[in-house]
């Protein structure tokens, strides 16, 4: 009912999953993740207790492939099943159980896990696939969501479309450095959830992304002047309290501007 990809990012230190599927909220059974350690997917006849199982193996550094095999072996449903797991190193793992609903399979290498049931076809995973590997330059968020943009273009879920959901994680990477949470999206119900997804992601670059620190623009001479009488048009003593408002604040450099906020202000 689902085709999803677990991925770790190009350097390392990301961990995440995506997954689109033709049922109701999808981001609250399939994914799992834990900053330094791994992510997992289940899906098909999901397992939810194979998300808390699976990181605890996880986290004693046992490889994804032997997670798998651990997850499923004690599981009698197993056959209905579903499963794709990344660890911080190394190979990912898909596993797809002998009664899935079909098409159904996966594949998996250095530092991804793709797999699907109930597919218009094998072309589905093959595609995601190629998108994988051909983004390694983009960030994991938007890796996960190239895959799983091709992977729906290909067919998808041949039910049709109901939700997606991308969920990052990496150390440090929250909201104000408090949390490792660092992507957390979903589209619970639309006609189009993974190309809404690609819009959130957007929105979440420009709120939460962090400023580009060769593209900031010194606050000074007419540029500070411009942004003062802006600020004062608007009824603001100073950058910081419109950012707070207009929830610009992780992207605040003393001294400073990120252009994206400029261009934020300037259209205010």
């Amino acid at each position: 009912m689902t085709f999803s990809i677990v991925g770790r990012s190009s350097d390392g230190q990301s961990l995440g999953v995506a997954v689109a599927s033709k049922f109701l909220a999808v981001g609250a059974a399939v994914p799992a993740a834990e900053a330094g350690i791994g992510a997992l997917a289940t899906q098909a006849l999901a397992n939810l207790a194979y998300r808390a199982q699976g990181l605890a193996l996880l986290r004693t550094g046992t490889a994804a492939a032997d997670v798998i095999a651990g997850l499923t072996a004690a599981d009698g449903g197993r056959a209905h099943r579903q499963l794709g797991v990344v660890g911080p190193a190394g190979d990912g793992a898909t596993f797809t159980g002998d009664e899935c609903f079909a098409w159904a399979g996966g594949v998996a290498g250095d530092g991804y896990a793709i797999q699907g049931n109930i597919l218009a076809g094998p072309e589905v995973v093959a595609e995601m696939e190629r998108a994988w590997l051909g983004s390694a330059g983009l960030s994991l968020a938007r890796r996960l969501h190239a895959a799983l943009a091709a992977g729906d273009a290909a067919g998808g879920d041949r039910r049709g479309r109901q939700s997606a959901a991308l969920f990052t994680v990496r150390r440090g990477a929250g909201y104000g450095g408090m949390s490792d949470t660092e992507v957390d999206l979903r589209v619970d119900d639309d006609p189009d959830p993974v190309g809404r997804m690609g819009g959130l992601i957007d929105l979440w670059e420009l709120y939460f992304g962090k400023p580009d620190p060769a593209t900031l623009l010194p606050l000074e001479g007419e540029l500070a002047a411009e942004v003062a009488r802006r600020l004062e048009a608007l009824g603001y003593a100073d950058l910081e309290a419109w950012a707070g408002v207009e929830n610009l604040e992780e992207r605040m450099v003393p001294g400073a501007i990120d252009p994206l906020v400029l261009e934020q202000l300037r259209g205010s």
